[in-house]
Formats: structure tokens, C-alpha cells, sequence
């Protein structure tokens, strides 16, 4: 398979697929949690995508591909400690 794009990668496709899972799931969560967790949650998901998107575009850069990489690393662990608060508080 061709790889043309950064949406061909099996990793954005499941990337972008947790992103839009957590964006559908954060409605339910409570009100109050609008401006805290469910914003960050949304924005720590959509970067991972939008971070392998830019990632991609800078690939022939390896410094830049790395960070990028490296960027995406970090909005996925904050991603993840968001998910671990969201399961025990509610």
C-alpha cells in the first residue's frame, strides 16, 4: 500500500478515531468539567493527529519529523492522564 498521505498511516486512523470516540463520550460528562477536563481532553486528543499531520509534512526534515513525533508522544500521555481522571471521577 502507497502511503500518500498522513491519513493513509494506521496510526492517525486511530488517532483520529480516539479523538472523535473522546469528543462523543466528553458530552456526557458533567457541566462543571466543561472548561477543565473536557477542553483539555479534546485539544491533548486532536493534537496527537494534527501533530502526526505536521510530522508528516516535515518528514524529509528528520530533526523536525522527530519533535514532531516527540510532540505527539506527549499530547498522547496527557491524553491518557485525562482519561485516567475522567474514569475515576466519574
Amino acid at each position: 500500500m502507497e502511503l500518500k498521505s498522513a491519513k493513509d498511516l494506521t496510526v492517525y486512523k486511530k488517532a483520529y478515531e480516539l479523538a472523535m470516540r473522546i469528543f462523543e463520550i466528553s458530552k456526557r460528562f458533567p457541566p462543571e468539567e466543561r472548561y477543565a477536563l473536557i477542553g483539555q481532553i479534546r485539544r491533548s486528543s486532536r493534537s496527537v493527529c494534527m501533530n502526526l499531520r505536521e510530522a508528516w509534512a516535515k518528514r524529509r526534515y528528520e530533526a523536525h519529523f522527530v519533535s514532531k513525533l516527540t510532540d505527539c508522544d506527549g499530547e498522547n500521555s496527557e491524553t491518557d492522564s485525562s482519561l485516567d481522571f475522567a474514569r475515576d471521577c466519574f
